[in-house]
């Protein structure tokens, strides 16, 4: 999680043989038992994970407003293509991912699935797959220093790599509990470390954004009950 202030906090895990929708949905309820506001719009910065999608779906409900990562939207698409044509497909993302109006960045990336698909039509498809939603950040206008931090999953991802650092001098696995309670201590360690945010002074501005949200919501459900 990131405060108003910029903060990072590890706020829980849960373990699990992979990433399904039940596990990840026990991890977003015990956020909210702990205090966690779900019921007010919220953005979350997800890596494409359908099972993690579902269950944000299933706890926020249309209070979510969802980022999807940009560099695994990138590496997604990039899987799909001969290496000739990643510079060309990384120019064109970098164009709409660096666009400001978000009517103009939509246009340009269904405008580069036409492109794929004259390629590739599984990279076209992979492109356009939750494709509004890696632009959601550009719909809040959030402010381009801040769009560095919350346009991808990257400021989760060096805590996962403390926590392989420090996973990684065991030698022997004994049961469930000791990598709970291994995987707690590294993420632990990696909160230590932690600094502010890029663009942290902007994330007031970012928080006025998503509360018209839900003023704009609550002025919608009122038109469609009258």
């Amino acid at each position: 999680g990131i405060t108003e202030a910029g903060e990072k906090r590890i706020l829980g895990l849960r373990q699990g043989a992979t990433e399904n929708a039940q596990v990840c949905k026990e991890l977003l309820e015990a956020l909210r038992e702990r205090g966690v506001a779900t019921n007010v719009p919220t953005l979350l910065v997800l890596d494409g994970a359908k099972a993690l999608r579902a269950a944000v779906a299933s706890v926020w409900g249309d209070k979510a407003l969802v980022q999807r990562c940009q560099i695994h939207k990138k590496r997604n698409v990039k899987d799909h293509l001969a290496e000739q044509h990643w510079p060309e497909l990384s120019r064109r993302l970098a164009e709409a991912y660096g666009e400001t109006d978000y009517e103009r960045a939509l246009a340009l990336l269904k405008k580069t699935a036409a492109w794929l698909a004259g390629i590739n039509p599984d990279a076209a498809a992979s492109l356009r797959e939750g494709m509004e939603e890696t632009l959601t950040v550009v719909r809040l206008g959030v402010h381009a220093d801040l769009r560095k931090t919350l346009d991808n999953t990257n400021v989760m991802e060096s805590a996962f790599s403390v926590v392989e650092q420090v996973t990684g001098r065991v030698k022997r696995w004994r049961h469930g509990d000791m990598r709970w309670r291994w995987c707690v201590a590294g993420l632990l360690h990696a909160e230590q470390h932690f600094r502010r945010v890029d663009g942290y002074r902007h994330i007031p501005v970012l928080v006025k954004a998503l509360e018209r949200t839900r003023s704009t919501a609550e002025i919608d459900g009122m038109e469609k009950a009258t």
